[in-house]
C-alpha cells in the first residue's frame, strides 16, 4: 500500500460518484486492510494474485458478497507514474460500467 494502490485511490476518488480508499494486504502496510474496509467496499481490486489469495484466506465470509478482481499489475511503478495511471484506467474502467 505504497505506490500502486495509493495511485488508484487518488485517481478514482476524484471522479464524481465514486469513493475510493486503498489498503494493503501486509500487516506492515501504511493502512492494512480491515474488516471495516471490506464492509465499506462495493468492489475490491487487488494488484497481484498473491493479494487476492491473502484476502480470500483472511476474510472468506466477508468477501462472499463483494466482488474481488485482480488487476495483475506488477510492482514496477512509482506513485502517479503516467504508465501506471493509464494501465489502471484500462483495467479498472470495464468493471465500473
Amino acid at each position: 500500500n505504497q505506490l500502486r494502490s495509493p495511485t488508484a485511490e487518488a485517481m478514482w476518488r476524484r471522479r464524481p460518484g465514486f469513493a475510493a480508499r486503498s489498503a494493503g494486504t501486509s500487516p506492515h502496510a501504511r493502512h492494512p486492510i480491515s474488516p471495516a474496509d471490506i464492509r465499506w467496499a462495493d468492489v475490491i481490486f487487488v494488484m497481484e494474485p498473491k493479494h487476492q489469495h491473502r484476502l480470500q484466506a483472511a476474510f472468506p465470509r466477508l468477501l462472499e458478497h463483494t466482488p474481488l478482481h485482480c488487476l495483475d499489475i506488477p510492482d514496477d511503478y512509482e506513485y502517479m507514474d503516467p504508465v501506471l495511471v493509464e494501465l489502471l484506467k484500462r483495467k479498472v474502467t470495464p468493471f465500473l460500467r
